[in-house]
């Protein structure tokens, strides 16, 4: 059974064959796909699986903190396991989202939130930015 399987068990997830189709995909995911590239990923595997079970298992999987639904300025939703904890950047010409973690940010963010008054719990950053050009010489 994988890390996913455990922690949806664990949350009282019964696990269908289409659930762990779905997770797979989400396992095997380098990137953060859309709800349509988990089903067609998904379909793939399992030609049975519908786009409405797609986006119900999603839905719940958000619901219980296994996955994180991201919006990124986009229209449309992406999705990424709960592993570990980082922030994104977004490239707006070409929508590639990189992952960083910064140590001096966390720090940041804590000093910040304590002058404010505020434990921070819980929080989420997404820069947007474009490549700089590279200049002549």
């Amino acid at each position: 059974m994988s890390n996913l399987e455990e922690r949806c068990s664990e949350a009282g997830l019964k696990m269908t064959g289409q659930r762990r189709t779905i997770l797979k995909v989400l396992s095997d995911a380098s990137d953060h796909p859309s709800v349509e590239d988990v089903y067609d990923r998904a379909k793939a595997i399992d030609s049975s699986i519908s786009i409405a079970t797609v986006y119900r298992t999603l839905s719940m999987l958000d619901e219980l903190d296994i996955v994180t639904r991201h919006e990124f300025q986009e229209g449309y939703s992406r999705y990424e396991v709960n592993e570990d904890h980082h922030h994104h950047l977004i490239d707006l010409e070409t929508g590639k989202v990189i992952e960083f973690q910064n140590e001096e940010l966390e720090i940041l963010k804590k000093k910040i939130a304590q002058e404010l008054g505020y434990d921070l719990v819980d929080h989420r950053l997404e820069l947007y930015g474009k490549k700089l050009s590279k200049k002549k010489k």
